[in-house]
Order: structure tokens, then C-alpha cells, then sequence
């Protein structure tokens, strides 16, 4: 008979009954598989250039490949995979999804055509649909709510760590020897890490009521959760601030290499570099004074969400226009810093609200609404309107970006008024 664990505590023992993975040990090996799903997502930026002489291919078709190529099955599959990990191992579906998508990106270095390229992504996706939901959930099992968001923040490490990794590492492999070489090195390390956390991470024990309670159609859950006022706020939120910040983030390099005549390589690292380091103190920043100031209040965490983003957006709208790299370069800090943890606000007030039953797919509607917008409408709309305005030329695309951009206030709104309804609908979802 499978273990279980009193209502609402962490769990300290494993599904068969044995201690858990040492909790930190489990976070590090879960920031490892992250840091591989960012990557991934950041090569094609990373590389946007040489692949688009490689094809012959224009921005719009760039910012398709940049998006709904990845997205669309990505959005798809990630409540399906959430509603069985609600249910089933976390664990299993995390490396599962891991050696998945670590697969596609190897043939992604194989493509002989963009249509084929666009194929390998798709699959690259479908893997990658099983991590994100999953994980918060089984984070939510081994960290007591005090501690959520810093362990959130550390997750949230990955996305510059995997960032850099893209933007950077890629276009750096590319120099030495090929664009396809960064996709087959990162695909064989991921495949590596999906066997190690398979092997090492032990999926903890249910909640004694959420063993025992009956799961319930995916229509009655859906409507349960929709209906729930925190959690659509919470869901415009991460839809808005990430269109605002996902779209800029992937066009970045190609706008630093068009604006500032700077190499592909040179382009890459100048971006990752100048945002990506403060962006990882930014998240790391919010997790700990998140956790000190609001001591497991989530209205705290959501006032400080709804600060950050709103400096960050601010501040990469004024990156954009910036004729100078020097000044974009020192805007690039506080854009970090503020925009590095405003997600770990959101991700936190979601597992403060869910019941157990319903974190992955509570957490996995979020994530797909956000992945919709900021995935497949953000890079595509910034791509199609930088081919209408001014061809290839960077004016273009600033104002691409600036359509995309702005709309992270409206995420501000949305954070603020989630603060009012929190408690209410934590109850409600309880009982």
C-alpha cells in the first residue's frame, strides 16, 4: 500500500515508504533539467541569424520557429501530462519529458530544412510540456509553504542559467564548429541528466486526503478552476508579464547584433551577459525577501510581483529604443534585477491556493494560457511586424517589441487585484 502523509504537511517519505531524496539534492537536479529546458528554448535565438542564412528564411517564419513551432503541442499536451501527475509519479514524468525533448533537440541539429527544423521543435515541445507543472507541484511536496519561495527563486535560477547557456554557449559552439553541433551537445547532456533524475530524485508520498478522494473528470476540474477568480488573475499575470518579457527576450540578440552591429556570437553574450547575470540575483533576491517579508502570506509576494514587473517592463521598453549599447547595457541591470523573480510570485500564490489534487493541473492551466500568449503570439507578432515595417533593419523590429512589450502592465493590474481574493478562494478550493 502506497505511504501517505498528514494533510497539508511536507512529505518526508517517498511513495514505497522510504525516506526522501535529501530536499536540496532533489532541488538541484530539478534546477539541472530546467536549465536544459531553457537552453533548449534560448538556442534558436541564440542562433537566429546563421539559421536564417543557413534556410533563406525571413523573420516571420524565424519568430514561427521562435514560437508556435515549440508552443502549440507544448500548450496541448501540458494538461493531459499535468492531470496524470497529480495522480501518478511526478518523478517519472519529469525524466520522461527530460529524455524527450533532449532527443528532439539532437535531431533539431539534423534538420536539412526549415521545415524539418520546425518539425524537430515540435517534439522538443511535447517533452518539454512534461517539466514545468510537474515540478512546482513536486516542490510543493518537499518544501513546507515558508520555504516555497525560496525554493522557487532557485528554480527560477535556471531560466538565466539556461538562458546564458543559450545565447551565449550556442552561438559560441556555432564559432568553433556549427550551429547543428550546440543542439546535439545539449540534447546528449540532457539525455544524461533525465537518466540521473530518474535514478536519484524519490517521489514523496500523497496527502492522506488527496489519496484518498477521487479524482474528478478533467471538464469538472477545469470549470473548478476557472471559475476560481485568484486563479484566472494569477494566469493573466504570467500570460501578460511573460508576452511583455518572453518576446523581448527572444528577440534581444537580434535586435543587440542589428541596432549595434555586433557579430551573432558577439550579440548573444553581450544580451545573456548584461541581463542575464542580474537577472539571476534579481531571482534569487525575490525568493528569500519574498520568503522573509511575507513569511508565507502570498499577498505579500504578489505586491512584490506586481513592483518587479512593473519596473521591468518599464525598463526593457527603454532598452529597446536605446541608439546607445552602453546605455542599453546599464538599463540591462535593473531590468534583471526586477524581472528576474516576478514569476516566483506568481508560481508561489498558485501552490498557496491549490489543494494538493490540483496543483499540476491548476498550476498547468496557468502555464498553458501563459504559453499562448507569450510563446506563440508574442515572437510571431514582433517577427511579422519587424517584416512589415523595415525588412531586416532594427527599427522594425523596436517596434514589434513595442506593441508586444507594454502589455506586461496590464500583468501589474492583474497582481494587484489577485491580493483580494486569495484567502477566499483558498478556501473554497479546500473544501
Amino acid at each position: 500500500m502506497a505511504a501517505t502523509m498528514p494533510a497539508g504537511a511536507a512529505a518526508t517519505l517517498s511513495t514505497s515508504g522510504k525516506p526522501l531524496t535529501n530536499r536540496w539534492l532533489a532541488l538541484t537536479l530539478l534546477v539541472m533539467v530546467a536549465v536544459l529546458n531553457y537552453a533548449d528554448r534560448f538556442l534558436i535565438p541564440g542562433l537566429a541569424q546563421p539559421i536564417k542564412a543557413h534556410f533563406g528564411i525571413s523573420d516571420t517564419v524565424m519568430g514561427a520557429l521562435m514560437g508556435p513551432a515549440f508552443a502549440l503541442l507544448y500548450s496541448v499536451f501540458t494538461l493531459p501530462i499535468a492531470r496524470a501527475a497529480d495522480r501518478r509519479s511526478r518523478v517519472m514524468i519529469i525524466a520522461l519529458g527530460c529524455g524527450f525533448w533532449s532527443f528532439f533537440t539532437l535531431l533539431s541539429g539534423l534538420a536539412t530544412s526549415a521545415e524539418m527544423l520546425a518539425l524537430a521543435r515540435v517534439g522538443v515541445g511535447i517533452g518539454e510540456a512534461a517539466y514545468q507543472a510537474p515540478a512546482a507541484a513536486l516542490i510543493a511536496a518537499y518544501f513546507p509553504a515558508n520555504e516555497r519561495g525560496r525554493a522557487f527563486a532557485l528554480l527560477g535560477t535556471a531560466i538565466y542559467v539556461g538562458q546564458m547557456a543559450g545565447l551565449a554557449g550556442g552561438p559560441a559552439i556555432a564559432a568553433a564548429s556549427s550551429w547543428q553541433t550546440a543542439f546535439h551537445a545539449l540534447g546528449i547532456v540532457g539525455i544524461v541528466i533525465a537518466i540521473a533524475t530518474w535514478l536519484l530524485v524519490r517521489e514523496p508520498a500523497r496527502d492522506r486526503v488527496d489519496a484518498a478522494t477521487p479524482a474528478l473528470p478533467l471538464k469538472d476540474t477545469m470549470r473548478l478552476l476557472i471559475g476560481t477568480p485568484s486563479v484566472m488573475l494569477l494566469a493573466t499575470v504570467m500570460a501578460l508579464g511573460s508576452l511583455s518579457g518572453v518576446t523581448f527576450g527572444m528577440w534581444g540578440p537580434a535586435l543587440f547584433e542589428r541596432a549595434y552591429g555586433l557579430s551573432t556570437q558577439a550579440a548573444g553574450a553581450t544580451f545573456a551577459l548584461s541581463f542575464g547575470l542580474p537577472g539571476l540575483l534579481g531571482v534569487l533576491g525575490f525568493g528569500f525577501l519574498s520568503d522573509k517579508l511575507g513569511k508565507g502570506d502570498a499577498t505579500v509576494q504578489l505586491r512584490l510581483t506586481a513592483l518587479a514587473l512593473g519596473g521591468a517592463t518599464t525598463t526593457i521598453l527603454l532598452v529597446t529604443w536605446s541608439d546607445s549599447l552602453t546605455i542599453a547595457r546599464l538599463l540591462a541591470v535593473p531590468s534583471g534585477l526586477l524581472g528576474g523573480g516576478w514569476s516566483v510570485g506568481v508560481l508561489a500564490g498558485l501552490q498557496y491556493i491549490l489543494p494538493n489534487a490540483h496543483r499540476a493541473t491548476g498550476t498547468a492551466l496557468v502555464l498553458l494560457i501563459s504559453s499562448m500568449f507569450a510563446n506563440v503570439l508574442g515572437p510571431v507578432l514582433a517577427g511579422q511586424l519587424s517584416d512589415w515595417i523595415a525588412g531586416a533593419g532594427p527599427h522594425g523590429l523596436r517596434i514589434g517589441l513595442s506593441v508586444a512589450i507594454p502589455t506586461g502592465y496590464i500583468g501589474v493590474w492583474a497582481a494587484l487585484r489577485a491580493m483580494r481574493s486569495l484567502e477566499r478562494d483558498k478556501a473554497a478550493l479546500a473544501g
